[in-house]
């Protein structure tokens, strides 16, 4: 159905293109078979010729693309503690179209572990996103009342 279909958008794409050269130039009608099989085979030779995207390979393996202490791009090798910034900088692709471009899953990490567990740890360690650490953060700007004592 698909060549079905190809074929007569190929049909209609002749026809439109030779019924606007014929508009515009002066042809004689013994011409007019010549000029058809010509454009016909213009727009055959477009659609062959064009080339499916080659399949990508990888600057290192999948399996080793993901470190304990760096994760590495599989665009350029660039190795990093972590992608996103590289990815949108150098490659101009968000995370998800570079996870899409490799076949990668969601849960791939574009992040070190270790520098996840730093980063993890350091915001533990100040109370970030907890509502104590809100309160003590309050306690801690607003200064004591002064006694006067005469």
């Amino acid at each position: 159905m698909g060549d079905a279909h190809e074929a007569a958008v190929a049909q209609s794409l002749v026809a439109k293109i030779v019924s606007s050269y014929v508009r515009k130039n002066r042809i004689t009608p013994a011409d007019v078979s010549a000029l058809i099989d010509t454009v016909h085979q213009s727009l055959t030779a477009l659609t062959t010729s064009a080339d499916p995207e080659p399949k990508l390979t990888p600057a290192v393996p999948i399996r080793r693309s993901v470190t304990r202490d760096y994760v590495i791009c599989l665009e350029c090798g660039w190795a990093g503690k972590t992608l996103r910034r590289h990815l949108q900088g150098s490659h101009r692709l968000t995370r998800d179209e570079y996870r899409a471009r490799w076949g990668l899953p969601a849960k791939h990490p574009l992040t070190a572990p270790a520098y996840s567990e730093m980063r993890s740890n350091v915001a533990e360690r100040t109370g970030l996103g907890r509502a104590v650490y809100k309160a003590a953060r309050q306690q801690q700007q607003t200064p004591e009342p002064r006694v006067l004592i005469e």
